[in-house]
């Protein structure tokens, strides 16, 4: 089953910064849904552990991460596949980065995947509906990395 994504977001830093935090596994760790660990097995391409549940449906996966086409601090392309207890899949991303006014940032992004196994037996509306929540989590928690440490401590 196919599945396409993309958008935008404002992220509250400036260009630099958040280059800098998209290309950082500790960061990335934190902030990518359900994700265990992520480690570095060659130059720009990581090992993924995730649990991840939705609702009622949850499962672990392992799979990788690959970036390429990095044009610091600009643009990248992401290549994913990965595998679990509730099927399998593999896509394609890039994103772009660019000023947004003041003290913050905009980032674009498009990319497109396919799944299968089980989890494809969801049908397409719903894997669309739970990759926007998936990617609404990461995105919150991308913007909590740039709060100060006296807004974290009030949140």
């Amino acid at each position: 089953m196919k599945l396409d994504i993309g958008g935008n977001e404002t992220i509250p830093t400036s260009v630099d910064a958040l280059w800098v935090a998209l290309n950082d596994p500790a960061v990335l760790t934190r902030c990518i849904p359900g994700c265990k660990s992520m480690t570095e097995i060659a130059p720009d391409n990581y090992k993924v552990d995730m649990q991840l549940r939705v609702a009622a449906v949850g499962g672990s996966f392992e799979g990788e991460i690959q970036l390429s086409d990095k044009q610091a601090p600009k643009s990248c392309s992401i290549r994913v596949s990965g595998a679990g207890t509730l099927g399998h899949g593999n896509g394609t991303a890039r994103f772009d980065i660019e000023p947004d006014g003041e003290g913050a940032t905009r980032l674009v992004y498009k990319g497109t995947g396919e799944i299968g196994g089980l989890v494809a037996g969801v049908g397409q509306r719903i894997l669309a509906s739970v990759s926007k929540h998936l990617i609404g989590r990461f995105f919150v928690a991308l913007r909590k990395e740039f709060e100060s440490p006296i807004s974290r401590a009030a949140g």
